[in-house]
């Protein structure tokens, strides 16, 4: 272990005296030890007295993310730069801690997280809502920060202890290891997925504290909360320094100077590729009668597939009425009748509205890959030239 990693083993338990002893023990033969007991009332106290590790007691139940929380300043204040935690029901195997020191090892400024392996097949007692959870956590966790999550819900992890002390949380409880993540990322750690073993006893040994109505709810909420905030223009406050790129590139395009703007990103390090794509997705969402929720829906969309809001957007303005919507109903109004629109007055446009509605939504089926693919391909072209003309100076 270098000198300027020094991790921490920490247990945060909540009435599981039946493995934890075990697991302290086995956790032992690889470091310092911090049990967080987050106040237990089974009695838990008694099996952690004789055991040669730290122990800080919470006097009631504060939540999962409360005891990281806890054993962070501990951590800190002790002098060790990171904390590894592992949960006290013998789920994650000990063994598996060697992982996340080389990890650490080789990128401190990382949180690394433990990819739980659903594929075993001896392994009959995996619970469908561990995978349903974890499939749907990632899905969000893509939208919030454009990266592939492989299992946000797993809780054998090693965090920096200056990311836990530095950015502010509003979660305590299961949900805080859902909001932790997405806040690292924002901050510009990377995320280690590494490959863990895990164990699940039988169902009726098995012990959860998890509350399916309240913390679903909790996490359902604070998944609302941080994609509001992934789609705001606003930029997030970084621990770690990252350098420019397409993705994270201080971006800005204006629809009166667009090639400037482009020269610009360029410099910047955007791909014409990414350009392109992201150019295509702004004109494919804002040519389709998304009635009130264009902008919302192509920002959610752009997080998503880690493409440009702001080209995004800014695109999406070509489609403004009255020129597309006019397009799409033509196109429309010829499919449902084999000829164009061309009474223009208050009985086709007032009277026959709902007629005229439906007709968008057709034509928009028809033009929105046509102009967004067309879009696309003059951003990408005129962005390659850019980038040929750079290289050639």
């Amino acid at each position: 272990m270098s000198n300027f990693v020094r991790p921490l083993i920490v247990i945060p338990v909540f009435n599981h005296r039946e493995e934890l002893s075990r697991v302290a023990i086995e956790a032992l033969e690889h470091g310092d030890v911090l049990i967080v007991d987050d106040g237990s009332t089974d009695g838990v106290s008694a099996d952690i007295a004789p055991l040669a590790v730290q122990c800080i007691r919470h006097c009631k139940n504060r939540g999962k993310g409360a005891a990281i929380l806890t054993a962070a300043a501990y951590a800190r204040e002790h002098g060790y730069t990171h904390i590894v935690t592992i949960d006290a029901d013998g789920q994650h195997l000990t063994a598996d801690l060697p992982k996340f020191f080389v990890a650490i090892e080789a990128n401190p400024d990382s949180v690394a997280v433990g990819v739980r392996d659903f594929s075993n097949a001896k392994n009959r007692n995996i619970p469908g809502s561990a995978t349903f959870g974890r499939a749907f956590s990632n899905f969000w966790f893509r939208v919030q920060t454009g990266e592939k999550g492989l299992d946000t819900q797993s809780g054998f992890r090693a965090y920096p202890v200056g990311l836990l002390q530095e950015l502010s949380f509003s979660e305590s409880r299961y949900s805080f290891e859902i909001e932790v993540l997405v806040k690292a990322v924002w901050a510009g750690l990377s995320i280690q997925w590494l490959p863990i073993h895990v164990h699940y006893p039988e169902p009726e040994k098995r012990v959860s504290h998890l509350h399916r109505v309240k913390d679903n709810i909790l996490i359902s909420w604070l998944n609302t909360r941080l994609t509001m905030r992934a789609v705001l223009p606003i930029p997030h406050r970084k621990l770690v320094r990252v350098e420019q790129s397409a993705e994270n590139a201080s971006e800005q395009f204006y629809l009166t100077r667009p090639v400037d703007s482009l020269r610009d990103m360029v410099r910047q390090g955007a791909s014409p590729e990414y350009v392109g794509f992201s150019a295509g997705l702004g004109v494919l969402l804002g040519t389709w009668p998304l009635f009130g929720i264009h902008t919302v829906a192509t920002l959610f969309a752009a997080s998503f597939l880690r493409l440009s809001k702001v080209i995004s957007v800014g695109t999406s303005q070509f489609c403004m009425p009255p020129l597309v919507p006019a397009l799409c109903i033509e196109v429309g109004y010829f499919i449902r009748n084999g000829e164009w629109l061309t009474d223009v007055s208050w009985q086709t446009l007032g009277v026959e509205f709902l007629d005229r509605a439906w007709e968008w939504i057709l034509g928009s089926l028809v033009l929105a890959p046509i102009l967004a693919g067309v879009t696309g391909l003059v951003f990408y072209l005129v962005t390659r030239s850019i980038y040929k003309l750079r290289q050639e100076i």
